[in-house]
């Protein structure tokens, strides 16, 4: 094993470890720390959607698509291809909800049965405080963040949002911003503006990630204003 390859193991190790206790009966996660080369998993099909010339955004999206696809043969779909849809979301196999996920480091994934969930969404980021411009853009009137530590709860919020984003997407069709989904933290759940209500789940160490699952039904369109109140 490489020099590299052990530190990448562990941290795929560690991972695993926390995202396998979060994942609720019927969803499968996974994992891959992002390598030199992980561009070359992407499958000819896939690549041919994946318009990025980034070497970097390439690479995380053959980390990404590798873990899926090994979920996906574990659901008993056979030699599966994850391509990329115009709006950039990933297209499943018939019967099949799922999310990707990957920041400078960390690839994620999880894919279910929609038999046994709705819509998913999945994101990670790294476990450090968000930044000062980014934070100052998230959190809304009616996010609720009791109980997380402060260190990392805006960091959390924003992976959260980010997530709800992912699984609500495919069942309502609108592009969201950040003050248009509110997250209570403490209770783990979220609402968006299109009345999409989803149940959360997160661990914070060694990376934040965070996954949604969004409900069958939204409720009736909520009363949006700027400063929003979800009446949790």
């Amino acid at each position: 094993m490489s020099g590299g390859e052990a530190p990448a193991r562990a941290a795929e190790t560690a991972l695993l470890a926390e995202i396998a206790k979060l994942a609720p009966p019927g969803v499968k996660v996974g994992c891959r720390a992002i390598r030199d080369g992980d561009e070359k998993l992407l499958l000819p099909e896939e690549a041919q959607t994946i318009s990025s010339r980034q070497l970097h955004t390439r690479r995380a999206s053959g980390a990404a698509r590798a873990i899926a696809r090994q979920l996906l043969v574990l659901e008993g779909i056979e030699n599966p291809v994850i391509k990329r849809s115009a709006s950039g979301a990933p297209l499943w196999p018939a019967g099949i909800t799922g999310s990707l996920a990957h920041d400078d480091v960390m690839a994620v994934a999880a894919v279910a049965r929609k038999a046994g969930a709705v819509s998913l969404g999945i994101d990670v980021e790294p476990a450090e405080p968000l930044p000062a411009d980014i934070a100052d853009i998230v959190p809304i009137f009616g996010d609720i963040l009791d109980g997380i530590d402060q260190y990392l709860a805006l960091r959390l919020l924003f992976s959260a949002k980010e997530a709800v984003y992912k699984a609500s997407f495919p069942l309502d069709g609108k592009v969201l911003g950040y003050e248009h989904i509110a997250v209570d933290l403490q209770g783990r759940k979220a609402v968006t503006a299109t009345g999409r209500r989803a149940q959360l789940w997160f661990c914070l160490f060694p990376r934040v990630v965070v996954l949604a699952e969004a409900s069958a039904d939204a409720v009736a369109p909520l009363s949006w204003p700027e400063q929003v109140s979800p009446n949790w």
